[in-house]
């Protein structure tokens, strides 16, 4: 949620080039990334600001950079580092889905898209490059971290979309992924996608289950990976962001109203046990995602959440890294897919 300590930025909803087509303003606050050297009139609810210093003046904490527009709404980093694991997990993901971006039965010409919590926006260029007859293909986020090149249908702009939707038009299908740990009121947020999809639009989960396993108990309670799991779970609950939101969205969905709702699952494993080579190549990269992001996973909701030492998250990351390399456990996320239609 914005702090209204610190005034956000607001762009007309209705000359913006750039605004997202969703009927209702998302968050009633929003900024076109181009636009970052730029200042707006006094918004909706909250005083005007100059965008580079209600956007880009980054929090800098446990030697990380993070975002500061509706700061602690999400806590893992934005910094480069961070980009380029979030740009190797669309990789890994869209391996998965076995090279697709998306399963719900739509053809994205002439469509317009939300991509909510677009990070590095990858998703949204990757369909843009896909379906270059889509309409338009809008993607949010806390973090100005998308790049300036990207195909013309696509747009980003910074937005809260836990605020109230106010804008003009209907989306035709709205895409949300790798967002937990980061939403407060998922209830919430769904009805709102119902809300501001067109009649016989569709909505899109895509989310790892956050519970680790193995098939063949090479994965115990006590495994660094499992520990590190435990404490995010148990972190993002005590802040009331739930890190495992996935297996109640088939549910969520259809109390939303949504109807031909389906859940999908697919294996994501951790490691280069896998005998089959698209498995073995996500278990290779996913490996590297613990090794590499260990750090931003601990750092601020291990610290700053369950009060754990600097000393103490050292020795579990030093684990997690020690296990993910070694790959004795077999471990396995799986990743849901769940998509439903807004009844004509």
């Amino acid at each position: 949620m914005a702090d209204s300590a610190e005034p956000a930025v607001t762009a007309p909803p209705a000359t913006s080039p750039s605004s997202p087509a969703g009927a209702g303003e998302l968050a009633a606050e929003h900024v076109e990334v181009d636009d970052l050297d730029s200042s707006y009139g006094e918004g909706d609810s909250h005083a005007s600001t100059s965008l580079h210093s209600s956007v880009t003046n980054y929090e800098w904490k446990h030697g990380r950079r993070y975002h500061s527009y509706s700061a602690g709404a999400y806590n893992f980093p934005n910094d480069e580092r961070e980009q380029d694991r979030l740009d190797m997990i669309h990789h890994v993901f869209y391996r998965a889905l076995e090279d697709r971006l998306f399963l719900a039965p739509i053809k994205p010409d002439g469509l317009r898209v939300l991509d909510i919590g677009t990070g590095t926006g990858l998703w949204a260029i990757h369909l843009g490059d896909e379906h270059p007859g889509a309409a338009e293909i809008v993607g949010n986020d806390l973090s100005p971290i998308q790049p300036d090149w990207c195909p013309p249908n696509v747009k980003f702009i910074v937005d809260d979309v836990e605020l109230d939707w106010a804008e003009p038009e209907l989306y035709d299908y709205i895409h949300l992924r790798y967002l937990a740990g980061s939403i407060k009121d998922w209830p919430r947020l769904i009805r709102q996608v119902f809300e501001n999809l067109k009649p016989g639009g569709w909505i899109e989960f895509q989310e790892s289950d956050n519970t680790m396993y193995s098939q063949d108990g090479t994965l115990g309670p006590d495994h660094a990976m499992v520990k590190m799991m435990d404490g995010l779970m148990e972190a993002c609950e005590k802040i009331g962001r739930t890190m495992n939101p996935a297996p109640k969205f088939k549910g969520w969905a259809e109390d939303a109203g949504f109807t031909n709702v389906q859940e999908q699952r697919f294996k994501i494993p951790i490691g280069a046990w896998p005998r089959d080579s698209r498995l073995k190549e996500i278990g290779i990269l996913m490996s590297v995602n613990m090794v590499e992001g260990v750090e931003a996973f601990t750092a601020a909701l291990f610290c700053d959440v369950l009060g754990w030492s600097k000393d103490e998250v050292s020795v579990l990351n030093a684990g997690v890294r020690s296990s993910a390399k070694r790959g004795d456990a077999h471990a396995i996320f799986d990743f849901l897919v769940v998509t439903g239609q807004k009844p004509l």
